[in-house]
């Protein structure tokens, strides 16, 4: 086999449909999500902002309220189980008993977008006006968006025993309390990642039926595990399920997976697509990724627009960078870990 340059190798076959100048694009997902966010949004696609930040924040503070991130501000969805949560949450379909979680200070949290708010809601009303408009948000998001790109990033989750909610992180780490009696661990299968990705089809496609999906893993190694195991093995684990899930989804109507996760960690790669760190996905694994994104998942219409989108001297790279480091939290799944495991 004849040696290449790890930016020459191109493991993507070409789909059945692409991405065009017209069609409104959502986005979601785990932490590597918003890299895709950030490229398609700066190459001039119509990537769906459903719940903008008010006009007089900058920047950087609209991105550490969580604004701008995604297509709307639920912020990082790790699992299956939360798009699907979502999803029946927006529609009045499902009402956690989780309803709000206490933080420092008498500061209320949601216990389903706890980061997104950074020091809490001082008041019911703001917070029940914000949930307010942030479900419809999420309506208007599923409804407009002709399609839906989504990461997976995780199986393991904790959620509630009282009636199955999961949460992006665990009961404790950024509010609320950790109780035995009502909290517990879970690590999702093939099977119910599967059943879930399903389900969630078929009832945003009751809203939508033409909506179509391009589905993702994120190749960011976990940074922590609540299993008795070392990281190193649930994050092959975990990514195993993830993968093997997505090749099931993919057959089905209208939905395409992209390799992100193959690209980034192939041993083509020679393990050059990660920072010091070791988890952090480097600029030249982001620009390797999203060329070939743009190579084969976007029309040629839509390319004509765009303006430089994979380019890692751009500007805006570093603060992109920066707002995925910020949201990337699945260190604390696990409260007992130390930094960085």
């Amino acid at each position: 086999m004849t040696a290449c340059a790890p930016g020459d190798v191109d493991p993507v076959v070409d789909p059945p449909w692409r991405l065009t100048a017209h069609d409104r694009i959502a986005t979601a997902g785990s932490c590597f999500a918003q890299h895709v966010t950030q490229r398609l949004s700066r190459a001039g696609l119509r990537v769906l902002d459903t719940e903008p930040a008010h006009p007089i924040l900058s920047s950087a503070t609209a991105q550490a309220f969580g604004y701008g991130l995604f297509s709307a501000r639920y912020g990082v969805i790790y699992t299956a189980r939360q798009l699907l949560q979502l999803l029946r949450r927006a529609y009045g379909r499902f009402k956690p008993a989780d309803d709000v979680w206490p933080g420092p200070d008498g500061a209320l949290f949601d216990p389903f977008r706890p980061t997104v708010q950074p020091n809490g809601f001082p008041t019911r009303k703001e917070y029940d006006l914000d949930r307010i408009r942030h479900f419809a948000s999420v309506r208007k998001m599923f409804e407009d968006a002709d399609v839906f790109v989504f990461t997976l990033g995780l199986t393991e989750c904790w959620r509630s025993k009282v009636d199955g909610a999961v949460y992006p992180l665990c009961p404790g780490v950024r509010a609320g309390a950790f109780d035995p009696d009502r909290h517990e661990f879970c690590n999702f299968g093939v099977e119910e990642t599967v059943a879930d990705l399903d389900a969630f089809l078929a009832e945003v496609r009751q809203v939508n039926p033409q909506l179509r999906m391009i589905l993702t893993v994120s190749p960011v190694p976990l940074a922590a595990t609540a299993e008795p195991r070392h990281v190193w093995t649930s994050t092959t684990a975990s990514k195993a399920v993830l993968r093997v899930a997505a090749e099931e989804i993919a057959r089905r109507p209208g939905v395409v997976y992209f390799p992100a996760y193959e690209i980034v960690t192939s041993p083509a790669a020679r393990g050059g697509y990660f920072d010091d760190d070791l988890r952090s996905v480097s600029p030249a694994g982001v620009d390797h990724v999203m060329r070939l994104f743009f190579r084969h998942m976007v029309a040629e219409d839509a390319l004509a627009l765009s303006q430089s989108p994979t380019s890692a001297a751009d500007s805006g790279l570093q603060q992109a960078l920066d707002a995925v480091e910020r949201l990337c939290l699945e260190q604390s799944l696990d409260p007992a870990a130390p930094e960085g495991a």
